[in-house]
């Protein structure tokens, strides 16, 4: 059995293709889909200036089109009329949820600042109470092992030039930073592994 396909040269066929295909049938949609794409994709294209966007939008509408078929009143205008209003109220839509979504996504964003503001403030503080534990803990190592240390880390400087401005051997120097740190990894607590 041959389903002969609708045809969609002109307005009127058009119209009389898109009432045929309330019917349900696949062989009577293809020729309207083939005519109306391109004028609901156009439209999207034209709301929403993104071709993926308008592709997607050009999909809904044609399912749309599909399920709805059986709505369609030639009297109140031609298929191209309705697909082309259905095309421009889902991008407009798309648009709005668009800047609903950016709306959203900053707020979030300057509530977050808010947030790192205070979160600021509180590693500050933590930094503060760190370095009066590293300044007590400082204070335990003996007066050599301080010296090397701070020479090392704090004024950055390599071994060599720490035992150049002590006027101590390479391995003294080394072995001096080492048990400082040991020390001062054990005054403050801190695990090893």
């Amino acid at each position: 059995m041959r389903v002969a396909t609708a045809r969609t040269s002109g307005p009127d066929a058009l119209d009389a293709a898109l009432i045929a295909c309330a019917t349900g049938t696949a062989d009577t949609f293809a020729p309207v889909y083939d005519a109306l794409s391109p004028a609901a994709y156009g439209t999207a294209l034209a709301v929403l200036r993104d071709p993926d966007h308008a592709a997607e939008v050009t999909q809904d509408v044609m399912v749309e089109l599909w399920q709805t078929a059986a709505r369609f009143d030639p009297a109140r205008g031609s298929a191209r009329t309705w697909v082309v209003t259905l095309a421009r109220r889902r991008a407009v839509d798309r648009v709005r949820s668009e800047q609903a979504r950016r709306h959203r996504d900053q707020r979030d964003m300057d509530q977050s600042g808010a947030t790192a503001q205070y979160d600021v403030v509180v590693e500050h503080v933590e930094q503060r109470l760190e370095a009066a534990g590293v300044r007590r803990c400082l204070g335990s190592l003996t007066q050599t092992q301080r010296d090397a240390v701070l020479r090392a880390y704090y004024g950055d400087r390599t071994y060599r030039e720490v035992a150049e401005d002590l006027g101590a051997s390479l391995p003294t120097i080394k072995s001096r930073i080492r048990d400082g740190l040991i020390r001062l990894r054990t005054c403050l607590g801190v695990d090893h592994g």
